[in-house]
């Protein structure tokens, strides 16, 4: 019943999550404002969305530009009349050690992955307050709550994510805004594609190959958090598949 008829903006529409959760969400009855730098790609599902009877629009993204977001945000309440969710899932992954100093690759990761989250709530919040409801759902990672060789940077910007999105809910109740942080394990997404590194990329596709979760398992999850009743608000949710040790 939460699902049906509310409008949900997801950036990283094009691939992976993002995709997957639109498709399920459409399905549910939802509209869908989609955003990513892919635009053939999002122009594909939105129209792939609507053959089957849902709503959805396609606009080009690029969610470390912040005049970008705001476009895609904007397009959705001139569209809809209103923002009900905003899905920042946008994501890149490109893993290495510290000393190789692949700065441009590390600035990537902050512009995306934590800049782009920031832009996303920068948007979206001035028409969740005015309307005194709405949901802030980010999208962090396993890596936001542990560290290892190659992922020092990518942590960093999933564990801020997480740090910002707990401040942001805190501050954001007195206006019945709810806020989610979803932090998936191992996915079969493409991620790792962006690893530099053939050597490093290969090694890390084959040892994630035998358990990474299809993108449709956080579609689910992303599913329960909005389902809830508005009086309930899941701050937190961490999955991994079965097999995932770390």
């Amino acid at each position: 019943m939460n699902i049906s008829q509310k409008v949900i903006v997801i950036t990283g529409a094009s691939s992976g999550l993002g995709e997957a959760s639109a498709r399920l969400l459409a399905k549910k009855g939802a509209a869908v404002v989609l955003g990513a730098r892919r635009k053939e790609k999002i122009l594909a599902l939105a129209q792939e969305i609507a053959a089957s009877g849902g709503r959805a629009v396609a606009v080009q993204t690029d969610v470390s530009d912040r005049g970008q977001v705001k476009r895609l945000v904007k397009t959705a309440f001139d569209k809809y009349g209103k923002i009900d969710v905003i899905l920042n899932n946008a994501g890149v992954m490109p893993l290495s050690l510290v000393e190789e100093l692949k700065v441009e690759e590390w600035d990537s990761m902050i512009d995306i992955n934590l800049k782009g989250v920031l832009y996303g709530v920068a948007a979206a919040l001035p028409y969740m307050k005015a309307a005194r409801a709405g949901h802030i759902i980010n999208v962090a990672s396993t890596a936001g709550h542990r560290v290892a060789p190659t992922t020092a940077v990518y942590s960093a910007t999933k564990y801020a994510v997480r740090a910002f999105s707990e401040g942001i809910r805190q501050e954001v109740t007195p206006y019945n805004i709810r806020t989610t942080i979803i932090s998936p394990g191992a996915s079969c997404t493409g991620l790792m594609d962006g690893i530099s590194s053939s050597e490093l990329r290969n090694s890390l596709q084959e040892s994630a190959s035998s358990y990474a979760l299809p993108p449709d398992a956080f579609a689910r999850m992303l599913l329960f958090v909005i389902e809830q009743p508005e009086n309930v608000d899941v701050n937190e949710i961490l999955y991994r598949a079965t097999k995932q040790e770390k």
